[in-house]
């Protein structure tokens, strides 16, 4: 294997694991330095907010233990790495986001593991309003598959060019 190519299938998993760490950083940041379920104005629409997330999204399922949560993220993570590695390297959108997904998932397992709970901190809201607490890991997940749905509504305009 030429050193190319082992720097090409490094490269992710480089970024994968950058991204991890980064959500861990901020999170035992959040854990130590925030209070809980205060808000800390940032700007005028967003807030820092320490909460703790026993569920998935929007605290969704919180009703099932950990180990179950635990479980059918390993078995998102699992799937998405498998349409990851059956995407074409020219997708490049795509295969970031992919990777985007898993370093969401692995952080949020992670936090399951250290915790007991995810760690959710980020608040947007209005006088009126207010939208669920999130963290970096959700917001990755988040980003990593709108880049797949941008790279396949993108080949599929050109599929319709080409044809058309």
């Amino acid at each position: 294997m030429s050193a190319g190519l082992r720097f090409s299938r490094l490269l992710p998993m480089l970024f994968i694991l950058a991204l991890i760490l980064a959500d861990q950083a901020i999170k035992y940041a959040v854990e130590t330095r925030l209070p809980v379920q205060e808000v800390v104005p940032v700007l005028p629409m967003l807030a820092l907010y320490r909460t703790h997330n026993l569920g998935v999204a929007f605290s969704m399922l919180s009703h099932l233990d950990a180990w179950t949560i635990i479980a059918m993220r390993l078995v998102i993570v699992v799937f998405v790495s498998w349409l990851w590695s059956r995407t074409d390297p020219a997708h490049r959108l795509a295969r970031i986001g992919y990777a985007m997904i898993i370093a969401g998932a692995f952080g949020n397992i992670i936090d399951r593991f250290v915790y007991g709970y995810v760690v959710d901190y980020i608040l947007f809201h209005t006088q009126n309003w207010s939208f669920a607490v999130f963290n970096l890991a959700d917001s990755l997940i988040t980003v990593g598959a709108g880049f797949i749905l941008l790279e396949e509504l993108v080949l599929w305009l050109r599929s319709r060019k080409q044809a058309g």
